[in-house]
């Protein structure tokens, strides 16, 4: 049987998408400028992300302790709001829909590793969370999933699979439990 052998391991070279300059650069800027942000700078934080590539739409609210870990992968529609502790793992593509709301203690991970591969490679598939969702608290969403416009995430659950639209889900791993009204 084969297992991960961590000294075969390698990131590819392209896996950032920017150079290791940018990519240190912008987590000095998320520590000290992002994170040490009064709560109602909402702006300064979208222009913040927006200088590093960000595609950030209208009036888009992002707390300042929500963690984005390369915001040249993200892309917010208009009027979302993004929670206290929302860990955006941007590995690969976040795509999150206009007047979608991710709440408190949400991750969003677009990364993992290939367990049956013995350098255990690493790779990212996009999200993508259509408008008018609500991810509520500490809601876990895995890579290449889609959750479909108008869904309900409930508290604690976990997304592995795609999630139709217009509905409300909760689970681990979520499943629809009925139409959102």
């Amino acid at each position: 049987m084969k297992y991960q052998n961590l000294d075969q391991y390698k990131t590819p070279s392209d896996f950032r998408g920017k150079s290791k300059l940018t990519v240190q650069l912008w987590w000095i800027v998320q520590a000290i400028l992002f994170r040490c942000s009064p709560q109602f700078l909402y702006g300064w934080r979208r222009f913040l992300l927006r200088s590093f590539g960000a595609k950030i739409g209208k009036d888009v609210i992002i707390r300042p302790t929500a963690r984005i870990t390369y915001p040249w992968k993200l892309t917010i529609g208009d009027y979302s709001w993004i929670g206290d502790d929302v860990v955006l793992y941007t590995l690969g593509e976040i795509e999150i829909g206009a007047h979608a709301v991710i709440s408190q203690k949400g991750y969003i991970c677009t990364g993992t590793h290939d367990y049956e591969s013995a350098d255990f490679r690493i790779y990212a598939q996009k999200i993508t969370i259509e408008e008018k969702c609500w991810l509520a608290t500490d809601t876990y969403v895995a890579p290449g999933v889609t959750i479909g416009a108008g869904t309900v995430v409930g508290a604690r659950s976990s997304v592995f699979k795609d999630l139709p639209s217009g509905k409300i889900c909760i689970g681990n791993p979520a499943k629809p439990i009925r139409d959102r009204v």
